[in-house]
């Protein structure tokens, strides 16, 4: 880099410093303790709106003059609770290595991404290494841009790809040394659109992340199974809901997740699905957990099985296990 280049870059630099400062006063005048009390209910939040203030209007959820619009009230609480629910798996993980190595499929704007490199950096104060993965370039570029912007590159890495080819590329890595050394620790897709997900928890499986974190949407692929099924009259247990484009829709959410947590305890996971978002902000809030204890359910490969034969369709987590687990999977349906 020649020397007007680091003079440029020093000056945009020191530019973006007398920005924050200035910021940070204009959050420290704006938010009295009654004014944080009624955006956070009095609850304490893990990001609040003064020390968490530059990272709020990077996100776009504090005004200019560090005020928060009415309509980010809501996002700001659910990018709090969604934290809160991360944080136990995240202390123990930060327990065990000396760096926590965090892989977000399919991160989208990369609220979760940024958040969680901030509170590695502010909060917690431990070691990180988080990559956020997209196959949106325009996304990707504005994420990395919001890193440099809260000095949180040296945490965070953004790369446009997709979750599969992520993979694939995983499994070219020849020594087994350097995959075990580079695993990622915890797997997090929470913006994953329907197959996707089940692209990331096959990732999970096979790097044998310690611990993994889903929030599915768009279940469209049994719904896709089930929409041909209607059309060739298909009968069986369930016929009134493959029939009835109301009770498919709901019903395919519900048995997608289902067949993912069964596939996941057969994969040596113990796996856990909880509320994430309040009911009332949207329809889409389940929250899979999945904590690595090598305890491969066999039973739960049966119930799989079981499922798909009723249901007269798998899904694509199936196709995409471990050898290991595809193995007992196959001998399972073979039975």
């Amino acid at each position: 880099m020649s020397a007007p280049d680091i003079a440029a870059l020093q000056e945009t630099r020191n530019f973006m410093t007398l920005t924050q400062l200035s910021f940070a006063q204009k959050v420290a005048n704006h938010w009295t303790p009654e004014r944080v009390r009624k955006v956070t209910s009095g609850k304490k939040y893990i990001v609040d709106p003064v020390a968490g203030g530059e990272l709020l209007r990077v996100l776009g959820l504090l005004n200019s003059d560090a005020s928060m619009p009415a309509d980010s009230v809501r996002k700001y609480a659910q990018i709090n609770h969604m934290v809160s629910l991360l944080e136990p798996t995240i202390k123990s993980l930060s327990e065990r290595f000396a760096e926590v190595r965090i892989l977000d499929c399919g991160c989208g704007n990369s609220y979760l991404t940024l958040l969680l490199a901030w509170c590695f950096k502010n909060v917690w104060k431990k070691p990180a290494a988080i990559v956020g993965i997209d196959t949106r370039k325009d996304v990707i570029a504005k994420s990395a841009t919001r890193a440099r912007e809260l000095g949180l590159d040296g945490i965070l890495q953004f790369e446009t790809v997709s979750v599969e080819e992520y993979a694939n590329r995983r499994k070219q890595i020849e020594s087994q040394d350097e995959r075990k050394s580079s695993r990622p620790h915890f797997v997090v897709a929470l913006h994953a659109c329907d197959t996707a997900t089940d692209d990331a928890l096959a990732l999970a499986f096979e790097e044998r992340a310690d611990a993994f974190a889903a929030a599915p949407c768009c279940q469209a692929e049994l719904a896709g199974h089930w929409r041909r099924m209607s059309a060739e009259n298909f009968k069986n247990a369930f016929s009134v809901i493959i029939h009835s484009p109301e009770l498919r829709r709901d019903s395919c959410s519900t048995f997608t997740d289902a067949m993912r947590v069964l596939l996941a305890r057969g994969s040596g996971y113990e796996v856990t699905t909880t509320e994430f978002v309040p009911s009332n902000h949207t329809p889409k809030n389940r929250l899979i957990s999945g904590v690595r204890r090598g305890n491969f359910l066999e039973s739960a490969l049966v119930e799989y099985a079981e499922m798909a034969k009723a249901l007269g369709a798998g899904i694509r987590l199936s196709e995409r296990l471990p050898a290991d687990a595809a193995e007992k999977l196959n001998q399972k349906i073979l039975r």
